[in-house]
């Protein structure tokens, strides 16, 4: 790949002077210097990204990535991508984690900042406390996964995740179908609540409050959500989790009851994390995008203009459901 540097060694010119020369936005300069800089882009196959030109380039050439926690797969997987993306972009990520605690992402991004990095993407946005950045640093910010409606973000439509994984339990023939949640400062968790939500009403089943439980992701929190669910008078008959840890703590709640799925219990998850393949039941679940959502996460950093006449742009990729195993029409009884 031919790079401005490239084109400004050629020409004998600094790499500012290069870029310049090159900006289709500003007047055409005619002297001796732009002459040899466009010469030199031409004989080279120089083409110049518009979408680079967006980003506020201190000299590092580096984004900043704002995670949970790596431990955390999807995580883990979307950080690979975003990575991935960037240096097909000629950038080059660097990771920050907060265990998702707002004053250590606020120290997280600071730090971030003071070693000059020229963007920042988080995926640990929260509604009602959005973290902005300081208003005299140049660097960008957006978010990727959740959304806070400030900033602008590359998602999943979560919402018809959400929807797809409780039509497929539908479809199987379930009426009392259980939610794990997660927790209420993430869109991703309200989202797919909602296409639950959405699912069960279309299909006149209504919204029982009492098949709903959980407040995080994590197995732990799945297993103590399942435990609820299935303590009740009338347990459902199938669970969608909000997120695959979620659902494998809903499965070792299941089989230490000495449930059978999907013959007692129909279990959905979302994300596709790789081990839920490998399950000894492998889990049907609703795969993220996590490729669209990194890319799209990098097309908004260099961006010139990510905002919009209605509020910040929002990129929206589409799931996908992994029908496996885990699902099942209801025993009759």
């Amino acid at each position: 790949m031919v790079t401005l540097r490239d084109v400004a060694a050629a020409a004998g010119v600094s790499i500012s002077t290069a870029s310049r020369v090159l900006d289709e936005r500003l007047p055409p300069s005619r002297t001796a210097a732009a002459d040899r800089v466009r010469r030199a882009a031409a004989e080279l196959g120089y083409v110049r990204d518009p979408l680079a030109a967006g980003l506020r380039r201190t000299g590092t050439s580096t984004i900043g990535v704002v995670v949970p926690r790596l431990t955390d797969t999807v995580m883990a997987m979307l950080y690979e991508e975003i990575a991935a993306a960037a240096t097909a972009r000629g950038l080059f990520a660097v990771v920050a984690t907060t265990q998702d605690r707002p004053e250590t992402e606020r120290l997280a991004v600071q730090s971030l900042l003071h070693r000059r990095v020229d963007g920042i993407i988080r995926t640990t946005a929260r509604t009602g406390s959005p973290l902005r950045l300081d208003s005299r640093s140049e660097a960008r910010q957006v978010l990727a996964l959740r959304t806070d409606d400030i900033h602008p973000a590359s998602i999943g439509d979560d919402r018809l995740g959400g929807y797809l994984a409780t039509r497929n339990l539908i479809d199987h023939g379930h009426t009392r179908i259980g939610l794990v949640m997660g927790p209420e400062y993430a869109t991703t968790a309200v989202h797919r609540r909602d296409g639950y939500r959405d699912a069960l009403v279309e299909a006149g089943l209504g919204v029982d409050p009492t098949l709903m439980a959980g407040d995080a992701f994590s197995m732990e929190a799945g297993e103590a959500a399942g435990r609820e669910l299935l303590d009740r008078a009338e347990p459902p008959t199938a669970i969608f989790a909000v997120n695959d840890n979620n659902a494998i703590g809903v499965l070792a709640v299941a089989a230490a009851r000495g449930l059978r799925v999907p013959d007692d219990l129909s279990v959905i998850g979302y994300n596709d994390i790789p081990v839920v393949s490998k399950l000894p039941v492998p889990l049907t679940t609703v795969r993220e995008p996590f490729n669209l959502i990194a890319r799209g996460a990098i097309d908004l950093l260099l961006d010139p203009d990510p905002g919009g006449a209605d509020g910040p742009r929002i990129l929206v990729a589409t799931p996908t459901l992994i029908p496996r195993r885990s699902t099942a029409a209801p025993r009759r009884t």
